[in-house]
């Protein structure tokens, strides 16, 4: 199932690739819109219906397992120096983030007031960082695997931290929208088991980011999703601890 799962991720990309959405699929193998979604999201194909759909976008099935074999050369993550390279420069890091939210060319210059050669030379520097092809027609093909991640704690992770305060200016009470602070005491093993489950919701965030990304730009506004948990007092609370600036200081600090 996870190789199955692996293919449709590859055929996903493909589609991507070549600018193909649900609808214009649907349309050309003859099934609602709505039907080849669920298809898509519930990962459930029968070998006909891949075959229809690689007909239809003009993929051959070779290619596809060729794609499929590339995952274990894709990156997993960049270098401190490929990421320092990214944050500095505004410009560079908005299109880097673009083309991870699987955003295209079109999408790219549409979205924002860069001028179409300036998202080309963005673009090719991303290809020389190894993060995308660059494929004719300005086509973007990602060469990254599903597990990739940003250094902990490195260039790109600061950048989004010293920026967080932006991210907090917010009721959180629009749709899709909210924010749960929660505070308690568990044992060791219960944080362990805590963190096992955010992990789990961060890869069910990625799935979706890949279901929906042959949809129309418009019908996918960005979000961000922030996940964090740690041992950890409040500062105006930690005068009051007892064995305050020892044991305890040391586990708030972690």
């Amino acid at each position: 199932m996870a190789q199955a799962s692996a293919v449709i991720d590859v055929l996903k990309r493909e589609l991507k690739a070549r600018g193909l959405t649900y609808a214009q699929i649907a349309k050309r193998i003859g099934m609602s819109e709505a039907s080849v979604k669920r298809m898509f999201s519930e990962r459930t194909f029968t070998l006909a219906r891949l075959d229809q759909i690689l007909s239809a976008a003009g993929i051959e099935f070779a290619e596809l397992t060729r794609q499929f074999g590339r995952e274990e050369h894709l990156l997993t993550r960049l270098t401190e120096a490929q990421e320092r390279e990214i944050v500095a420069e505004p410009k560079l890091f908005l299109v880097a983030v673009a083309v991870l939210n699987l955003m295209s060319f079109s999408d790219i210059v549409a979205e924002y007031t860069l001028p179409n050669a300036e998202v080309v030379g963005l673009l090719a520097r991303l290809d020389r960082i190894g993060i995308i092809e660059l494929l004719p027609n300005n086509r973007i093909r990602l060469k990254i695997a599903r597990t990739f991640a940003w250094i902990p704690n490195g260039p790109i992770q600061q950048t989004f931290k010293n920026h967080a305060q932006d991210f907090f200016d917010s009721a959180f009470s629009g749709a899709g929208e909210t924010m749960l602070l929660l505070n308690g005491r568990l044992s060791r093993t219960a944080q362990l088991a805590l963190v096992d489950k955010l992990k789990r919701v961060a890869r069910e965030f990625s799935a979706q980011h890949i279901d929906d990304a042959t949809l129309p730009l418009g019908e996918r506004p960005p979000i961000s999703l922030l996940l964090a948990c740690r041992p950890w007092t409040p500062a105006l609370w930690r005068p009051f601890e007892r064995g305050q600036g020892k044991s305890a200081g040391r586990l708030v600090r972690r």
